[in-house]
């Protein structure tokens, strides 16, 4: 059950301005479009997609590790990983099988096949979007399993981008064709509250020990 009396407590060590703005960026949050990455080797690339998914109010990001282990530069996603879930894999088949349990569409971004684009996407059902290395592009395993292709229309001789910058263009196209859809698209109020927590433990100097004060009050 929630504590709601833990969170107005913590959240009276929080300026007003700080409180207001968890709940502003929390309004634009959603977890109905997700984004996986599977073994993206340079350190930056990863960094910046989960800055990428902050930026564009996309709550949780799927990181497949199967190669190159953790990757993830905290000087490069600049605080990024307090807001954003993180979630990590040893492999592609638990991260698929753990999307498809929680309702999500296996969406593999590839500049080959005959895959849809970007302009012509319209994520009305829950979407895990995945991206892969930057040489190979996503395994074949993901490429078996995808529900559907996307990719971004160029025009120049270059046939593909650069991971990070794929990805951006990615999120912050399809967060704000979701945000315009009619789709149930926010976090649900409880969603809210467990990261106004979150958000607010992260933000308090030694949070822990002024919990155990709380707790025996």
């Amino acid at each position: 059950m929630f504590d709601d009396d833990l969170l107005t407590y913590l959240e009276s060590y929080l300026t007003e301005e700080r409180k207001q703005r968890f709940l502003d960026v929390l309004q634009q949050r959603t977890r109905h479009i997700t984004i996986a990455i599977e073994d993206v080797y340079q350190l930056h690339n990863t960094s910046a997609i989960l800055r990428s998914c902050d930026a564009f109010g996309v709550q949780d990001l799927h990181v497949i590790e199967n190669r190159f282990g953790k990757r993830l530069d905290k000087n490069i996603a600049m605080g990024a990983e307090q807001w954003v879930d993180v979630y990590r894999y040893k492999n592609v088949a638990d991260c698929i099988s753990k999307l498809r349990e929680d309702g999500y569409q296996i969406i593999a971004t590839t500049p080959h096949n005959d895959s849809t684009l970007l302009p012509d996407f319209s994520p009305l059902e829950k979407s895990a979007i995945f991206f892969g290395t930057e040489r190979k592009g996503l395994s074949n395993e993901v490429m078996e399993q995808a529900d559907g292709f996307l990719k971004i229309p160029m025009v120049g001789f270059s046939e593909s981008l650069n991971v990070s910058v794929s990805a951006a263009i990615i999120i912050q196209q399809l967060a704000q064709k979701v945000r315009d859809s009619q789709v149930e698209w926010q976090l649900s109020d409880i969603e809210m509250l467990e990261k106004r927590l979150d958000w607010t433990k992260k933000s308090i100097k030694n949070v822990d020990g002024i919990i155990k004060r709380y707790l025996v009050k």
